[in-house]
C-alpha cells in the first residue's frame, strides 16, 4: 500500500486549497491512478486499521439494491448516518448544531437507535434516495422499467469469457451516476462519488476499473479500494474467473483540512505486508453471498486514526 501513501504526500506537496460545500475547506489535486494486482494480496491499508466488517455490510447493502439505512444501523454500521440525520432535522424545522458537538452526537444516537426499533420510522427517515444500490440494481428506464445493472455485467462477463464474439467486450459498465436522479439522491443522501466502474476480461482473469469523481482520501479512499477489490473478487468467483487488477482512478482527489494531522501520523507509520482475503468458494451467485462468507487472514495493522467526517 505504499503507492497509497505516495497520493497522501503528492496532496501534501501538490494540493491547491479550496472551499467546498461541507465548509471544511479541502487540499487537492486532480486527476490521479492506483493500482492493485490482487493475485498479490488484499489491498487492504495496514498503516491504520481498515473498518473490514463495515465495507463487507456497506457492499451486502449496495448488492441488496437497498437505499434505507436501516440493515446497516441493525448490523451496527454507521457510515451514512449523517445524512439522513440531517435531512431529517431539516425536514422537523431543527437546528442543524456542529457535527462534532455532544448535541450533534447524542442526536444521532437517538436517531439512529429509533431507526433500529421502529420500522415505521426507519422506512421515513431512513431512506437516501435512488443512490448506489437502486442504480446498481433498479436502474430505471423511461417506459418504467427497471434495468439490473449489476446482473447484466454478470451475463455480459460470463458471454466474455465463452463466446470469442463477446470476449473483447469494451461495454461491460454499472454506472451509478444517473442525472436524472441526481436532486432526488440529495435529499437525504449525496450524488455517487464513485460513480462508473467497468470489467475487463483477459487470459482467465478480471480485473476492474473504478471512476471516482470526489475522494476523502484519508477516510473515504481506504474503504473504496477494499470495496472494489472485494467485489472484483466476488463477481471472479461468480463468473469462474481468477481476479485480476483493480485500478482506482480519481478526480477530485484532496484531504481535508482538519485531517492533515492524522495524515502526518499516518505518514509516519511502516506499511505491512498485505493480508488474505478468502472467500466462501460454495456460493455461486453474487446474491448469495453473507457477511459470514468472508474471512480476511493476516491482517497485521497499526492502530485506528480517528477524524471528523465532512458532510
Amino acid at each position: 500500500m505504499r503507492q497509497y501513501l505516495d497520493l497522501l504526500e503528492d496532496i501534501k506537496s501538490n494540493g491547491v486549497r479550496k472551499s467546498n460545500r461541507t465548509g471544511t475547506d479541502q487540499i487537492g489535486v486532480f486527476g490521479r491512478q492506483l493500482r492493485f494486482d490482487l493475485s498479490e494480496g488484499f489491498p487492504a491499508v495496514t498503516t491504520k486499521k481498515l473498518f473490514m466488517r463495515g465495507i463487507i455490510h456497506e457492499l451486502i447493502w449496495f448488492l441488496q439494491g437497498s437505499t434505507n439505512i436501516k440493515y446497516l444501523v441493525d448490523n451496527d454500521v454507521h457510515i451514512w448516518d449523517e445524512w439522513p440525520y440531517r435531512h431529517y432535522l431539516v425536514e422537523q424545522g431543527k437546528e442543524l448544531p456542529p457535527s462534532s458537538s455532544e448535541q450533534w452526537k447524542t442526536g444521532i444516537k437517538e436517531f439512529t437507535e429509533k431507526i433500529k426499533s421502529d420500522d415505521k420510522f426507519a422506512k421515513k427517515y431512513g431512506e437516501l434516495g435512488p443512490v448506489y444500490g437502486y442504480q446498481w440494481r433498479h436502474w430505471r428506464t423511461p417506459d418504467g422499467k427497471d434495468i439490473d445493472q449489476i446482473a447484466k455485467a454478470i451475463e455480459n462477463i460470463n458471454a466474455a469469457k465463452a463466446d470469442p464474439n463477446h470476449r473483447d467486450s469494451r461495454r461491460i459498465v454499472v454506472s451509478a451516476w444517473n442525472v436524472a436522479d441526481i436532486e432526488e439522491m440529495n435529499r437525504a443522501g449525496l450524488p455517487p462519488c464513485h460513480l462508473l466502474f467497468q470489467f475487463y476480461v483477459a487470459q482467465g482473469k478480471l480485473s476492474c476499473q473504478m471512476y471516482q469523481r470526489s475522494a476523502d482520501t484519508f477516510l473515504g479512499v481506504p474503504f473504496n479500494i477494499a470495496s472494489y477489490s472485494l467485489l472484483t473478487m466476488m463477481i471472479a468467483q461468480v463468473t469462474g474467473l481468477k481476479p485480476g487488477d483493480f485500478v482506482h482512478t480519481f478526480g477530485d482527489t484532496h484531504l481535508y483540512v482538519n485531517h492533515l494531522e492524522q495524515v502526518d501520523e499516518q505518514l509516519k507509520r511502516k506499511p505491512k505486508k498485505l493480508p488474505t482475503m478468502r472467500l466462501n468458494p460454495k456460493v455461486k451467485t453474487i446474491d448469495g453471498f453473507t457477511y459470514d462468507d468472508f474471512r480476511l487472514e493476516n491482517y497485521e495493522h497499526h492502530p485506528p486514526i480517528s477524524a471528523p467526517i465532512a458532510v
